[in-house]
C-alpha cells in the first residue's frame, strides 16, 4: 500500500491567498447592502386598503403582519394566487411576495381579520411587529458596513500600489519613501572586479573610488576631496551595472540600488520626496554608495520652452536630485554612481563637476577583452578540448559582454539539442549565426529562380568586398533563409577608431554590390536589396550632413542635439543640395560596383553556382576562385602578427623544456637585439 501511495500522482492544489478572503468579504458586503440585509429576496408592492380587503376576502392572504409604529401592514400572498395579485409567476416574484398597505387604526384591522376568519376566508396568522427601531438600526449598520467596505478596498489597493503595510515602508502614508534596495554589505552581492572581464580603464577609475571609500584619510590629509559621483556611460550590455556592483563588493560598504524609473510616479511631488528620502537614508549609513540605473529617466535635459512641461513632475524630481547632490547640505562619504547609454540626453547641470565629477566610458570590448569575457562565461560549460577561444573572439566583432554571454548560452542549448556530450566549435558558430541572422528557416520553400537570384545577389556582395581595398574581410556567405533575410554575408570588420572617406565609400560600394549583380546578371531588380539601400542612404546622409565629406558642402556639420528643436539647422536650399549630393554619391558607387562585377563576371558566376550547390561558402572558397585578396587589411595583419608571435613563444617554451636553449644564449640574444636597436 505504501508503494502505491508513493506512486500516486500528487495533486497540484492551489496555494492559499489572502486575496480570496478579501474578495469574498467585498462581495458579501455589496450583496447585503443592495438587498438591505433581508434574507427574503421576494417582490414587495404597495396597494390601497380596499384592495387589501378584497384580496383577503378572496382567500389570497397566507399571513398578515401589522406594524403599529408605521401604521402599515404586510400581507403575504399564497403561492397559488401570486399571478392573480402580481400578474407574474413564482420565478419572477419569489416564493413569499408581500403587499404593503397603510391603514387607519389597528382596531379596524383586527375587526376585519376576525370577520374574515368567521367567514373562513382567512386562516393564517395575524401578528404585530414594532420594526421602526430595528429597521433604523439595520439601515445604519448596512450603510456603515458599505462605506467601511469601500474604505477597506481603497486601503487594500493603495497598499498593493505602495508595496507594504500602512505603517510600514512603501504603504499608503509613505508613498514618498524611497524604493531603493539596500545591501548592508556590498560584498553580499558576491561580485568583485574579478568577475568583470575586460574594461581595464573603467576598472582602474572605479578602483580609485574603492580606495576613497576604504581609506578616505589618505586623500583628505593632502587637502583633496572625495569625488561626489561618477557617471558610467556606454552602449547597452557592456557591463555598467556589473561594474557598480563590483565597486560595492570591493569596498564592503552599504549599497543603495535604484532605477531611475522608480522616482517617477502618478502622484505630484512623489519623485522629489523619494530623492530626499534616499539621500537621508544614505547619510545615516555613510560611507556608502548610491547607484541609480538608467538615470536618463529623470535626468533628461529640461525644456527651454516654458510653454512645455513648466510643472513637469520629472523636472521637479531632477531639481531635487541636483539639490541633494550639490546643494547647501553636505553629503560627506556618499558617492553617487549612475549608469546610462544616452549621455547626450542628460541635463548639463547634472553633468557638471561637483555632481558627477567623472564620466567613465564603458565601451564595446575589443579582441583581447572579448577573449577575457569568453573565458568568464565558458567556465560553467563542458567544452571540447580543441576549442580555440581566440577564434571565438575573432568571430564576434562588435559583440558586447551581454551578447557574448548569450552566445555561450545558445551554444550550450544547440549542443544539448543535438545530443552532444560537449560544446564544440560548430555549436558556437551556429550560435553566432543564430544571434546575428536569426533561426534557420529550413521549411521555407523557394523556387529555383528565387534561389538563383539570391545566390547572384550574395555573390555580388562577396565579389565587391574582395576587390575593394577598405572593405571588411569576408568570412562566409550563405543563402539559407534566416529570420527576415533570405541570404547573408558575414564579415570580419576592422575595429577602427577613425573612419576615412575612402573606407566608407568602399563599404557603400560593397552594400550596393547585390543590387548591381541583380541588374547585370538577372536582368531585373527585386526587393531583396531593401536593407542594403536603407543602410547606404543613411551612411551617405551621415557623410554629407554630419561628417562634411561632400564636394559642395565641405567641412560643415549640421548635427543638432537640441531636444526641443522644431526646425532644421539648415535652409531648404541646403536640403536640396544635400539630396543631390547623396544621390550623386550613391549613383557613383553603384556604377563602380557594376564596373567591378563586369570585370570579374566569370568568377562571380562560378561563385554564384557554388552558392547554389552548397548554400554556404567560406573565404577559402572565394580565394580559390579569385585568388589571394589584393589588399591585406590591418585586422588581418594584426591577426597574422599575433599568430606568429604566439607560435614563436610556444616554440621557445618547447625548446626550453627540451634544453635546447640555455639562459646564456638567451642573454646573448637580448644583448645583440639591444645593440641592433642602438
Amino acid at each position: 500500500m505504501d508503494k502505491q501511495s508513493n506512486n500516486e500522482p500528487k495533486m497540484n492544489m492551489p496555494k492559499f491567498n489572502m486575496n480570496w478572503i478579501y474578495m469574498v468579504a467585498i462581495i458579501a458586503i455589496v450583496v447585503l447592502y443592495f438587498t438591505n440585509g433581508n434574507e427574503n429576496s421576494s417582490v414587495q408592492t404597495t396597494t390601497s386598503y380596499s384592495n387589501f380587503k378584497t384580496w383577503v376576502m378572496k382567500g389570497y392572504a397566507s399571513k398578515i403582519v401589522v406594524n403599529k409604529n408605521t401604521n402599515t401592514l404586510q400581507m403575504y400572498v399564497k403561492p397559488e394566487h401570486i399571478r392573480d395579485v402580481f400578474h407574474q409567476g413564482v420565478k419572477a416574484t419569489g416564493k413569499e411576495p408581500t403587499v404593503s398597505v397603510e391603514f387607519g387604526s389597528v382596531d379596524q384591522v383586527e375587526q376585519f381579520v376576525n370577520q374574515a376568519r368567521d367567514l373562513k376566508k382567512f386562516s393564517g396568522e395575524l401578528s404585530f411587529d414594532n420594526q421602526r427601531e430595528s429597521e433604523f438600526f439595520n439601515s445604519i449598520v448596512m450603510n456603515v458596513l458599505f462605506f467601511a467596505g469601500i474604505i477597506f478596498v481603497w486601503m487594500f489597493i493603495m497598499r498593493r500600489m505602495g508595496g507594504g503595510g500602512i505603517g510600514g515602508r512603501g504603504g499608503i502614508f509613505s508613498v514618498g519613501k524611497s524604493k531603493a534596495q539596500m545591501y548592508e554589505k556590498g560584498g553580499s552581492l558576491g561580485i568583485t572586479f574579478k568577475d568583470v572581464a575586460g574594461q581595464a580603464g573603467a576598472k582602474q577609475e572605479m578602483q580609485e573610488i574603492v580606495d576613497f571609500l576604504k581609506n578616505p584619510q589618505k586623500y583628505t590629509e593632502l587637502g583633496g576631496k572625495i569625488p561626489k559621483g561618477a557617471l558610467l556611460v556606454g552602449p547597452p550590455g557592456t557591463g555598467k551595472t556589473l561594474l557598480a556592483k563590483a565597486v560595492a563588493g570591493e569596498a564592503g560598504v552599504p549599497f543603495f540600488s535604484m532605477s531611475g524609473s522608480d522616482f517617477v510616479e502618478m502622484f505630484v511631488g512623489v519623485g522629489a520626496s523619494r530623492v530626499r528620502d534616499l539621500f537621508q537614508q544614505a547619510k545615516s549609513k555613510a560611507p556608502c554608495i548610491i547607484f541609480i540605473d538608467e538615470i536618463d529617466a529623470v535626468g533628461r535635459a529640461r525644456s527651454k520652452n516654458p510653454a512645455m512641461g513648466g510643472n513637469d513632475e520629472r523636472e521637479n524630481t531632477l531639481n531635487a536630485l541636483l539639490t541633494e547632490m550639490d546643494g547647501f547640505g553636505t553629503n560627506s562619504g556618499i558617492i553617487t554612481l549612475a549608469a546610462t547609454n544616452r549621455a547626450d540626453m542628460l541635463d548639463s547641470a547634472l553633468m557638471r563637476a561637483g555632481r558627477f565629477d567623472r564620466q567613465i566610458h564603458v565601451d564595446m570590448p575589443d579582441l583581447n577583452e572579448r577573449k577575457e569575457i569568453f573565458q568568464v562565461h565558458l567556465k560553467p560549460l563542458k567544452l571540447d578540448e580543441n576549442l580555440d577561444i581566440d577564434f571565438l573572439a575573432r568571430q564576434t566583432p562588435g559583440f558586447s559582454g551581454a551578447d557574448i554571454a548569450n552566445v555561450c548560452n545558445e551554444a550550450a542549448l544547440i549542443a544539448a539539442r543535438h545530443n552532444r556530450p560537449k560544446v564544440g566549435k560548430q555549436d558556437f558558430l551556429d550560435a553566432v549565426d543564430r544571434i546575428i541572422g536569426g533561426l534557420e528557416k529550413k521549411t521555407k520553400v523557394m523556387t529555383e529562380a528565387e534561389k538563383r537570384s539570391i545566390a547572384i545577389h550574395e555573390a555580388g556582395h562577396a565579389t565587391i568586398s574582395w576587390f575593394t581595398e577598405f572593405a571588411n574581410p569576408l568570412v562566409k556567405v550563405s543563402i539559407v533563409p534566416r529570420g527576415q533575410a533570405l541570404g547573408a554575408a558575414w564579415y570580419l570588420p576592422e575595429e577602427r577608431v577613425l573612419q576615412t572617406k575612402e573606407a566608407m565609400l568602399d563599404e557603400m560600394c560593397s552594400l550596393l554590390g547585390g543590387r548591381a549583380a541583380e541588374e547585370l546578371f538577372v536582368g531585373q531588380i527585386s526587393t531583396g536589396a531593401m536593407n542594403d539601400l536603407e543602410r547606404t542612404t543613411k551612411q551617405a546622409y551621415g557623410m554629407i550632413a554630419y561628417a562634411g565629406m561632400s564636394d559642395k558642402l565641405p567641412n560643415i556639420c549640421y548635427y543638432n542635439n537640441s531636444e526641443y528643436s522644431f526646425q532644421k539647422p539648415y535652409s531648404e536650399t541646403t536640403a536640396k543640395v544635400m539630396d543631390d549630393e547623396v544621390l550623386k554619391m550613391i549613383n557613383e558607387q553603384y556604377e563602380r560596383a557594376k564596373k567591378i562585377l563586369t570585370e570579374h563576371k566569370e568568377g562571380h558566376a562560378r561563385l554564384a553556382q557554388l552558392l547554389i550547390d552548397r548554400e554556404v561558402i567560406f573565404a577559402d572558397d572565394v580565394e580559390e576562385i579569385f585568388g589571394k585578396r589584393p589588399w591585406t587589411s590591418r585586422a588581418e595583419e594584426l591577426l597574422e602578427a599575433q599568430q606568429r608571435a604566439e607560435a614563436e613563444r610556444m616554440a621557445e617554451e618547447r625548446a626550453k623544456e627540451l634544453g635546447l636553449i640555455s639562459e646564456n644564449s638567451e642573454n646573448s640574444e637580448n644583448s645583440e637585439n639591444s645593440e641592433n636597436q642602438k
